[in-house]
C-alpha cells in the first residue's frame, strides 16, 4: 500500500516578507525567490548563512527564524551577501552597495531612470524614446506593435450572386501609348 503524506497542521500557508505574500507550501529557496529583488542564488546564500535547509517548506520554519530572515533582508545584508550579489551598487546618494527588495527596488529603478532623463544622458534619451538602451541592434529586432507579414490589398464586397455564378470578363486592354517622336536640330 502506498503511504499517504501526512499534512503538517503547523504550516503557515501565507508568509509575509518584504511587503510580499509568499506561499508557505513551497520550498524555502523557491518561495524567497518570489520576492522582487531576490533571486534563486540570493535566496540560496541567505538560507545557507542562516543554517536553514533549502528543501524545507517556508511555512514550516519557526517564527523566530522568519524574523531573522526579515532582519537579514532589511538590515544585515552586508554581513550575509558579497558585494557582487547586491542589486543596487554604488548608490547615487550614499555611495554604498545596497540590497533593494520589494517596492523599494521599483522606486529606486524609477528614480535612476528619471535622473538619467533629467541629465539628458544617452541612456536617458533612449528610455524617453522607448528604444533599446544597452546597445542592442534595432534594425530588425524590437519592432513591437507593427503588423507582421505581407499586407494584401482588400478585395471589394462579394457580388450578390456569389462568386460561382458570376462569370468574370477580362478588363479592356489599355490603348497603346503614342510613339515618341524624335526631332533633329
Amino acid at each position: 500500500m502506498a503511504e499517504q503524506k501526512v499534512k503538517n497542521e503547523n504550516i503557515k500557508y501565507i508568509v509575509r516578507l518584504a511587503n510580499t505574500n509568499l506561499d508557505g507550501t513551497r520550498q524555502a529557496v523557491y518561495a524567497l525567490s518570489n520576492i522582487r529583488g531576490i533571486g534563486y542564488r540570493t535566496a540560496e546564500i541567505l538560507l545557507k548563512k542562516m543554517n536553514i535547509p533549502m528543501t524545507v517548506k517556508l511555512g514550516e520554519i519557526e517564527d523566530d527564524k522568519i524574523e531573522e530572515i526579515k532582519e537579514a533582508i532589511d538590515n544585515r545584508y552586508h554581513e550575509i551577501y558579497p558585494a557582487w550579489t547586491l542589486n543596487h551598487q554604488k548608490d547615487i546618494q550614499t555611495g554604498d552597495n545596497l540590497l533593494k527588495v520589494g517596492p523599494d527596488l521599483v522606486v529606486a529603478l524609477e528614480d535612476d531612470i528619471n535622473r538619467m532623463r533629467r541629465t539628458r544622458s544617452y541612456k536617458g534619451t533612449r528610455h524617453e524614446k522607448g528604444k533599446k538602451v544597452r546597445g542592442q541592434r534595432t534594425r530588425s529586432n524590437g519592432r513591437k506593435g507593427l503588423a507582421v507579414g505581407v499586407i494584401r490589398r482588400r478585395e471589394g464586397p462579394a457580388p450578390e450572386g456569389g462568386a460561382a455564378t458570376q462569370t468574370s470578363t477580362p478588363a479592356p486592354a489599355a490603348a497603346p501609348a503614342p510613339a515618341a517622336v524624335e526631332t533633329k536640330k
